[in-house]
């Protein structure tokens, strides 16, 4: 069965429309109206294998943190949705990253309680027009929205575009891991024979 979801969110201070594949080739087209956001989730996509559709219409002219932190609420949605009752899934996965200065590793578990460790400390307050501190908001959204433990700890780097593309791409090769069917795997990885 394919492994997709379709979500949309409306607000006062957003408007969200997203498409995700978690069996795709890693094709997306993004457009948050914030370009290094995009970027940064297009890397996620593509190292995840993961097929993304996204447009957001946010309130840009207050600040970036709502267009971010929904952003991060609908994608979260959209892999607990596509995931279903998660047979067969591996659960567990995670992913070493280096991009030039930077280090990162990326840690998640799809066991259906929401976590998010996050060690970075960035260089800058900005990576283009994106606010540095809302990169932690972004994922602890994904994180209690999906019901995933996500750790990320950045083990080196001087850059900060670096340092949150590798974040973002290891994500996606940690979650890619996760949402991985393993034979072996007759029901759910659990004990406790769920992974709400």
């Amino acid at each position: 069965m394919a492994r997709n979801a379709a979500v949309k969110r409306k607000t006062k201070e957003t408007d969200i429309i997203l498409s995700l594949s978690l069996d795709g080739v890693g094709k997306s087209e993004v457009q948050t109206g914030i370009g290094f956001f995009d970027h940064m989730l297009e890397g996620f996509a593509k190292h995840g294998f993961f097929d993304l559709t996204l447009v957001v219409n946010g309130d840009l002219d207050v600040d970036a943190h709502h267009t971010v932190e929904d952003t991060g609420i609908v994608l979260g949605q959209a892999i607990r949705e596509a995931l279903g009752d998660k047979t067969g899934i591996r659960r567990f996965g995670s992913f070493l990253l280096p991009m030039d200065d930077a280090l990162c590793l990326c840690a998640v578990d799809l066991g259906g309680r929401p976590y998010l460790g996050f060690s970075c400390d960035f260089k800058t307050q900005q990576a283009g027009a994106l606010d540095t501190e809302l990169i932690r908001e972004f994922f602890y959204a994904v994180s209690y929205s999906a019901g995933m433990n996500i750790h990320i700890k950045m083990l080196s780097g001087e850059n900060t575009h670096h340092m949150i593309e590798a974040m973002f791409k290891a994500f996606g090769k940690a979650l890619d891991e996760a949402v991985g069917k393993d034979d072996r795997i007759a029901d759910v990885l659990s004990t406790k024979g769920s992974l709400a």
